[in-house]
């Protein structure tokens, strides 16, 4: 079995692996394949391009061709069933490769979606404020936007969420990779809730991950999904009440629903 482990925006392959990789190797059988690729402008995906690279539909693409060729290197086939599991951005990406079929998908998880059927949820519209102001003024700029109302809602709400917001000056190459936060929160995950009732339609099994008290990542929108796609949902306390805790509540749950479903 191979399984595909997709990461946030701004951040790189590292983060599913960190997070996920250890229980995926405990619940899994010795020998099975775990694929986390960068996506563009991320981590060693160094190209940037122009914006229309940075529409779903081509990232998309672009992950199942990474992943397609690490399945090849590996001595495996591409038309085996896999599992895909994705975080916000992730998520967004691991159900537009599920619900269009780019990939033989047979369980997928999708960990504190942030994307919806709107261009620009409101809870995403701090991305390409960060972005425009780490073009105009580089990693210095964090000072600036801290005294915009769009980090002032979220600090109210989750300090450690925004902590994560400031993050994106510090990440590396942030200036040049700028229009990322720009452009991939101008994407929609999904059409209407009927494109969503697909994957009960095709039985694929699927969980949504939502969190507490998680601005950029709202409870309503992560409903939203498991309502859509009839899928079981796992809230996860708040990051702001420990995230040690909260990774420990996603890792034993989501290997608990694989082991037995």
């Amino acid at each position: 079995m191979t399984t595909v482990l997709l990461h946030g925006l701004g951040a790189d392959r590292r983060q599913p692996l960190t997070l996920l990789e250890p229980m995926l190797r405990e619940a899994s059988k010795e020998g099975e394949l775990i694929i986390a690729p960068d996506v563009r402008a991320h981590g060693g995906f160094l190209e940037i391009g122009d914006a229309g690279d940075f529409a779903i539909d081509a990232l998309a693409a672009e992950v199942v061709a990474a992943v397609r060729r690490a399945i090849e290197e590996a001595g495996g086939s591409h038309e085996e069933p896999v599992h895909i599991l994705g975080i916000s951005m992730g998520a967004a990406l691991a159900l537009r490769i599920t619900l269009d079929q780019l990939l033989p998908v047979e369980r997928a998880v999708f960990i504190r979606p942030s994307f919806d059927d709107r261009p620009l949820p409101d809870n995403l519209r701090a991305f390409p404020v960060i972005g425009q102001v780490l073009a105009d003024a580089g990693p210095s700029g964090a000072v600036e936007f801290q005294e915009r109302e769009v980090y002032q809602r979220v600090a109210e709400v989750s300090p450690v969420g925004a902590r994560s917001l400031l993050a994106q000056f510090t990440a590396p190459d942030a200036a040049r990779r700028a229009m990322r936060l720009v452009e991939i929160p101008r994407n929609r995950a999904f059409r209407d809730d009927a494109e969503l009732a697909e994957l009960e339609t095709r039985g694929i099994r699927s969980l949504v991950v939502g969190a507490l008290r998680d601005p950029v990542h709202p409870m309503t929108t992560a409903e939203r999904w498991a309502a859509g796609t009839a899928s079981p949902m796992l809230v996860l306390p708040a990051r702001d009440d420990g995230p040690a805790a909260q990774a420990h509540v996603l890792t034993e749950q989501i290997a608990r629903w694989m082991v037995n479903f």
